[in-house]
């Protein structure tokens, strides 16, 4: 199968509502247990946990950019990381502390560092704004008509097997909230959430929040995706029976 590739943006914003499969887990999960199960952390329900599930997993920014826009998207193989730094200011010190984060919060997930760009899966450009544009038509996309949206952007390489390969171009002369922003929103989505929504009030996965750090809902919905359970190509309906598992043990992992 052809790899498939998309794109997010900083800046857009999309909105879906919740399907009927997670209504019917809804009221499922309500039978069950008489009221929403709350999060290790005391802060977050079962359903809010499968619907941000559903709302940054099962769609993209630009649907245009994918025909498998409503699957699993995730890597199944070792992430490796190769920063090229081309701003003014040298951020890799920054991007490789978050990398290592990443690791350390998310089981299911290996991540490292290469120093050969030939050996990443997953390749960062920290550039200045002047930068953005060049570096997204000749680097990412080679493409000098490529069109280049949004403030920073990442691209993401998918087929059946799972993600191949991702690119996020994070803009560092902007501020230190933009920049820290699209760090962490730019590589998670690369990781497979792709989707932002304004509804997630706790998630970078929004363009209207302020955050600018891996938050505890985020770690959940990128543990519940790592999962071992939770496998690439999958569609809303195949994952509904295990996702409250999957839930489940998330909590545990992420505190």
């Amino acid at each position: 199968m052809t790899p498939t590739s998309t794109l997010v943006a900083k800046g857009v914003l999309s909105s879906m509502n919740m399907t009927r499969p997670f209504q019917a887990l809804f009221v499922l999960l309500m039978i069950m247990t008489g009221s929403t199960a709350r999060a290790a952390n005391d802060s977050f329900s079962t359903v809010e946990l499968l619907a941000g599930f559903e709302k940054t997993v099962f769609g993209l920014e630009y649907r245009s950019w994918s025909w498998r826009p409503y699957q699993v998207k995730k890597f199944t193989k070792p992430v490796k990381f190769y920063v090229y730094n081309f701003s003014r200011h040298d951020r890799r010190k920054t991007v490789h502390r978050f990398v290592r984060e990443i690791g350390r919060r998310v089981g299911g997930l290996k991540t490292g560092i290469t120093k050969d760009p030939a050996a990443a899966n997953f390749k960062i450009y920290v550039v200045d704004r002047a930068q953005y544009e060049p570096v997204v038509r000749k680097d990412v996309y080679k493409n000098n008509r490529a069109k280049v949206p949004g403030r920073c952007l990442v691209r993401v390489v998918s087929g059946r097997k799972g993600i191949k390969q991702s690119a996020a171009v994070i803009v560092s002369d902007e501020g230190e909230f933009l920049f820290k922003r699209c760090l962490v929103e730019e590589i998670l989505q690369g990781l497979g959430p792709m989707n932002d929504d304004e509804s997630l009030t706790h998630s970078v996965f929004n363009d209207s929040s302020r955050h600018s750090r891996f938050t505890v809902f985020d770690q959940l919905i990128l543990n519940m995706l790592y999962d071992p359970r939770i496998k690439p190509g999958m569609s809303q309906e195949q994952t509904k029976d295990i996702l409250p598992l999957v839930v489940r043990d998330a909590r545990r992992r992420v505190r």
